[in-house]
Parts: structure tokens; C-alpha cells; sequence
């Protein structure tokens, strides 16, 4: 569970971490000799009991975490269904997820649709299922914590500064980032984000999603199926992805730059407690993906 100390991350990125990763030579514009730090890639096979789910390409961090967030965000975890072991095996490359169920996913993974996610992509059968009737909590969010939240994420040291070329995903509390997790794919990121709540029991009724990744319809149903009523993005929207939303009342807020964001959904829950004027413009150095100027 959350810790009564929420100044701090309870899981933040290790940019310097062994493995992550590599240098590698090359050369500039100027066809001067350089040497620059690049994300690893490695695949993880995801089983579910005895069957083989998917191999995701991943950094190759918090394989467990990953593999119970891919599988709850595909609905092949039943509500009343226990998880009784995650197992990861570093050499074969492979995380074993273990329940008290039975796996039956055939006919459900060969109608599988891909939608626009990076790396793995994200499989539905129905795209909608489980959607019906979901009601999120409806929870102020204030803009004065968004701000905030944009300023002390982009300046959390981070793969991204280190290296570039991957994405982040941050679970928030009021105006603080609690769990962040980088990965190739910005769907990867969500899931061990899920991944992490389901392992330690944690409500998304209070919180808040952070992404640098664009605001498609499968991050907003990964988003609702966690429970989080605001999705919060550096990127732009999918009209389906807006749809969506709209649909089940989901807070979709996009283009956070600076002092500028877009919401297209669920604006009964925001409270404008900031002046934007006031709010101070980002460093150079710390503008992620999508941001302009």
C-alpha cells in the first residue's frame, strides 16, 4: 500500500541502472567521432498458466509487474480470479503468471485486433468489452496539481533524459507522482504501472495518469479499465480515444506543455485553481516528446 510519506516516488526511474543501457559509437553531422547512450530492447514472453500469451519488446525492468498489467489490461484476469504466482526467469526471457483459473484464451487470441500501440501493440477482441456500465469516480482534479505534476515529472532523472527514445508513465496522487515506469512502448509502461497496482491492491479512484505517450483508444481503455478517471498527456488525441472517453467519463487531457493543455473530456471534474500566466515555462532540457518550440 501507499506510504504516509508521498513526498518521495515509491518506484522512480534508475537511469543509470545496468543493462538499460549501452554505449555506442558513431558519428555527428559534422562527421566528428561521438559516443551516445541507447535504450536496450529485449523481448519477454509472457505465459499465462501453461499457455503462451505474447512477447512483448521491453527494456526488460519489472518483467513481473509487466506481465500482470498486460494481462489484467486484456481482461484474461477474471475479477474473481487469484493470482497465486509470478514467476520470472531471466535466462529463457520469460514471465509465468500462475492463477487458480483456467486459461481458455484460444478463440480470443486468434480474433485478436491490433490497435495503434508501440512495440507489442494491444490485443481486444472486443475492443469495448467490460466498458458498459463502467462508471469512474467523479474526483475533482485540479489544475494547480497538473502544473505541478508536468514540472516535477519532467525534471525526475530519467531514461528519457538519459537516452531518449522511449516513453514514461506516471500514476499520481493530488500533485504527486508516486510510481513511474519507462518503456519502449507506451503501453508497456501503463501495464506495469496496472501491473504494480494489482500486486499491491492499490485504487485508481484517487489518482491521476501521467503519459508522454499519445492519447489512442487503447490508452484510454487501459486507463478505465484501471479505475483512474483522468488520463493526462504531453501528446495529442485519437478521435476514437476521445470517443471513448467521453463514453465512460474518463478526464482526457492532452498537450500538457508548459502552460498550455487541452481537455476534451470530463471537464465537470477540473477545478482552475491556477493562473496560467503564473505557471513558469519548462527548461529546454526537459521538454519531452510532443512539446513545441
Amino acid at each position: 500500500m501507499l506510504r504516509d510519506d508521498l513526498n518521495e516516488y515509491l518506484i522512480a526511474p534508475d537511469p543509470h541502472r545496468p543493462g538499460l543501457t549501452r554505449k555506442v559509437r558513431g558519428t555527428d553531422e559534422n562527421g566528428q567521432n561521438s559516443e551516445i547512450s541507447v535504450v536496450e530492447e529485449r523481448p519477454l514472453t509472457i505465459f499465462l498458466n501453461g499457455q503462451e500469451i505474447v512477447t512483448a519488446m521491453t527494456i526488460g525492468d519489472y518483467p513481473e509487474y509487466l506481465a500482470l498489467g498486460f494481462l489484467a489490461n486484456q481482461g484474461m484476469l477474471a475479477v474473481d480470479e487469484t493470482v497465486t504466482a509470478v514467476d520470472f526467469d531471466e535466462e529463457l526471457e520469460t514471465v509465468v503468471v500462475r492463477t487458480d483459473g483456467e486459461t481458455t484464451y484460444e478463440e480470443k487470441l486468434k480474433k485478436k485486433t491490433r490497435t495503434s500501440g508501440c512495440a507489442v501493440g494491444t490485443v481486444f477482441g472486443d475492443m469495448m468489452e467490460g466498458l458498459d456500465g463502467l462508471s469512474l469516480p467523479v474526483t475533482d482534479v485540479r489544475t494547480s496539481w497538473l502544473y505541478s505534476l508536468a514540472n516535477k515529472i519532467n525534471r525526475t532523472p530519467s531514461l528519457y533524459l538519459e537516452a531518449g527514445a522511449i516513453h514514461g508513465t506516471v500514476l499520481c496522487k493530488e500533485d504527486r507522482p508516486l510510481v513511474y515506469m519507462e518503456d519502449v512502448g507506451r503501453h508497456n509502461a501503463v501495464d506495469k504501472i496496472a501491473g504494480w497496482m494489482l500486486s499491491e491492491g492499490e485504487s485508481g479512484s484517487d489518482k491521476i495518469l501521467y503519459t508522454t505517450g499519445r492519447l489512442t483508444s487503447e490508452m484510454v481503455i487501459k486507463c478505465a479499465h484501471m479505475g483512474i478517471p483522468a488520463l493526462v498527456s504531453r501528446s495529442g488525441f485519437t478521435a476514437w480515444g476521445v470517443d471513448i472517453a467521453n463514453q465512460v467519463d474518463l478526464t482526457l487531457i492532452g498537450r500538457m506543455r508548459g502552460q498550455r493543455f487541452t481537455c476534451l473530456s470530463g471537464e465537470h471534474r477540473l477545478v482552475r485553481d491556477a493562473t496560467p500566466s503564473h505557471v513558469a515555462d519548462e527548461h529546454k532540457r526537459n521538454r519531452r516528446k510532443g512539446s513545441v518550440g
